[in-house]
């Protein structure tokens, strides 16, 4: 692979120049005119590697092909990334770097400003002792997830044809928006796609292969009390942040996000608005099992009735709504497509990691749209965060893990 490591580098530190933050507010699609941009950008470099079926619509969703170069009846596979960048902070004018041969040290970001990549708040990064690390300047984040994801998506289709020796069938490749805000998958043409399964690369660490996710659901209790002068309220007043209260008392806090791990669900407190007259408490729920989320799911609604039980019947009224499921039930009926890629990660000299995601992906969605998508790593490390940096020693690994997927449908006749 040392044959394209340098244009994979160049690549990537071309991509993260592009400022694609999605914004969560937005009604338009793409949310932001950047993702554009670089989806334009994109376009013209496929269209440039002599990629068939180059397509980008008016939503900002690109596609393309890579020909099969045998005559074998393959499935068609596909592989996916997305444009945007996280609005949790600044993708602007990125300052990527590269630090070669990590010693294992503390790095300093900007020395100026006293940021710094401590091995004390960040001890993962001494895992990646002798690596060549991209980082930031400290200012803003880097955008490994996911332009590590496209780079090596293309770069493994440009290892390919340069060497026609590796047969290979019919592999799409698509690059989508407003993943970070949730809504990547919303506007995916699935069958114009056309692939029989496909695979998103927007994992972590090296060897991360996730095919199961948090079952989400969001939670809104709109409560409505009375208000009236506090100096005459006896008997009249029902203060809604009252209310509020004690229905968030009511939903254990051994149940969040910071005491949970692994397979444990949660429910998240995410806001309290309002004030005496009215209030709302919104809630997201999530659970990897399927009948521990529709328990939860059960819960919040006994929450709402034994509120109104106490304050008053219609005080609080529920919405609750599902927003995505875990893709396993999905992926399971075709284990044969994670089996491939255990196979070509240990082909590429990497330790398969199976491992849930505490969280979805547009990968999530696709599956329920009828594209079966696990989710392959990337290498970035810190997403959303002026801390990230990505391994290009992984990135190397992500483009060979491709390359043997494809390979391996033609090697393992699936």
């Amino acid at each position: 692979m040392s044959e394209i490591k340098d244009k994979m580098v160049e690549r990537f530190m071309e991509y993260v120049s592009f400022d694609t933050q999605s914004i969560d507010d937005a009604t338009c699609v793409p949310t932001s005119e950047g993702q554009f941009v670089f989806a334009r950008y994109l376009e013209q470099k496929l269209k440039d590697m002599g990629l068939e079926d180059v397509l980008l619509d008016d939503k900002g969703y690109l596609y393309a092909t890579l020909p099969a170069n045998c005559d074998a009846e393959l499935p068609v596979i596909g592989f996916i990334a997305h444009l945007d960048t996280s609005p949790d902070m600044s993708g602007k004018d990125v300052k990527p770097r590269l630090v070669q041969n990590y010693d294992g040290n503390d790095i300093v970001l900007d020395a100026a400003e006293g940021i710094v990549l401590t091995t004390a708040a960040f001890p993962e990064v001494k895992e990646y002792v002798g690596h060549d690390l991209i980082v930031t300047d400290g200012h803003t984040l880097l955008g490994a997830d996911d332009k590590a994801g496209i780079a090596e998506i293309v770069s493994a289709v440009e290892y390919l044809q340069a060497h026609p020796e590796i047969k290979h069938g019919k592999v799409r490749i698509a690059f989508n928006p407003d993943e970070e805000i949730g809504r990547g998958a919303h506007n995916f043409n699935v069958p114009l796609f056309g692939c029989d399964w496909a695979y998103t690369v927007d994992g972590s660490c090296e060897g991360e292969i996730e095919f199961e996710n948090f079952n989400a659901a969001g939670a809104t209790f709109n409560i409505q009390g009375c208000n009236v002068h506090p100096g005459y309220a006896k008997g009249k007043m029902l203060n809604a942040l009252r209310v509020a209260t004690a229905l968030v008392e009511a939903i254990p806090s051994e149940q969040s996000p910071e005491c949970t791990e692994g397979y444990e669900g949660f429910y998240h407190l995410m806001g309290i608005n309002g004030g005496v007259d009215s209030a709302s408490v919104s809630y997201i729920i999530r659970d990897h099992s399927k009948e521990l989320f529709d328990e939860r799911m059960k819960f919040m609604e006994k929450v709402a009735d034994d509120i109104n039980s106490r304050y008053g019947e219609g005080v609080v009224t529920l919405d609750l709504k599902v927003q995505y499921r875990n893709m396993r039930e999905m992926v399971e009926p075709k284990m044969y497509i994670i089996d491939l890629v255990k196979s070509a990660m240990e082909q590429a000299g990497v330790q398969p990691k199976v491992k849930p995601i505490r969280g979805g992906t547009d990968g999530a969605q696709l599956s329920f749209m009828g594209l079966p998508c696990p989710n392959l790593f990337a290498g970035g490390i810190n997403f959303h965060s002026r801390y990230e940096f990505v391994s290009v020693q992984v990135m190397e690994k992500s483009v060979m893990t491709i390359v043997k997927i494809i390979e391996g449908v033609v090697n393992q006749k699936i």
